[in-house]
């Protein structure tokens, strides 16, 4: 059974940081690329950043210089460090992995940076 379980969101004042962890099943290799989505209120589901079995990136602009995506591939985890985070990060944070083309993703987990 695939699985993408996210921990790790919570409130921050602008500025500070927040790892968000998602542990996957079944192992991390089974799947081709790995990632992060957000969600805003009343916006669309988007783009964050994802990673390759390869390790290739790849950044939305808005993020990209402030947060990291890397893997634990002992851990079967897929990590999202996310530094100088601003009110505009306030959002639904989702896991996303693709396995042969079929996409899974996790619950979710909130991010709230105040001002």
């Amino acid at each position: 059974q695939v699985q993408l379980v996210e921990s790790g969101g919570g409130l921050v004042q602008t500025g500070g940081s927040l790892r968000l962890s998602c542990a996957v099943s079944p192992g991390i290799f089974e799947f081709d690329i790995t990632g992060w989505f957000r969600q805003a209120p009343g916006r669309e589901r988007e783009f964050v950043a994802t990673i390759t079995n390869g390790g290739r990136t790849n950044y939305s602009d808005p993020v990209k210089g402030r947060f990291t995506i890397y893997r634990h591939n002992a851990k079967n985890a897929v990590y999202l460090q996310m530094n100088m985070l601003k009110p505009e990060d306030t959002a639904v944070y989702y896991c996303k992995g693709d396995i042969r083309s079929r996409v899974y993703w996790g619950q979710g987990t909130q991010v709230t940076v105040s001002s």
